[in-house]
């Protein structure tokens, strides 16, 4: 029997390098993986502090998806979040908020996440309707707030 050139002759018991290399590259990456999970945990835990509320404005020439904070939900008032954003826009006439997109995440999933901020006009909103989606939603960066 011959035995093909390509084959090199290692005694038993001894690892090819490029074995042990490659299993030294995995712990590594697993510990780089380990850490990147810990920091989106992180962040996840963050934004269960405060989430988004997301809504649709429907005016006559297209449908907005726009979010705000609980937080400033509840500064607007004690009653309902709808209730609230709709008496807050109807008084101030005009409302600054978060214009909210599909978009897809580092991971590559699909997410709610805040496009750019806009001005909603009470004389141009015909509706104001929750919105709800079964996408992740991504809170906005707090330095852009």
């Amino acid at each position: 029997m011959s035995m093909p050139r390509h084959s090199i002759h290692r005694p038993r018991g001894h690892a090819p390098m490029l074995t042990v290399l490659t299993i030294a590259a995995a712990l590594t990456i697993c510990g780089t993986a380990d850490a990147a999970e810990q920091r989106q945990e992180t962040i996840a835990m963050k934004q269960e502090t405060s989430t988004m509320k997301l809504f649709k404005i429907v005016t006559p020439r297209d449908d907005i998806v726009i979010g705000l904070a609980d937080d400033e939900l509840r500064s607007f008032g004690p009653a309902a979040d709808l209730d609230n954003l709709a008496q807050q826009l109807a008084g101030a006439k005009q409302l600054t908020v978060w214009q909210y997109a599909v978009r897809k995440g580092t991971n590559g999933e699909l997410q709610q996440a805040p496009m750019r901020r806009i001005a909603v006009f009470a004389s141009d909103t015909l509706r104001v309707e929750p919105y709800t989606t079964p996408l992740p939603v991504v809170m906005p960066a707090t330095e852009a707030r």
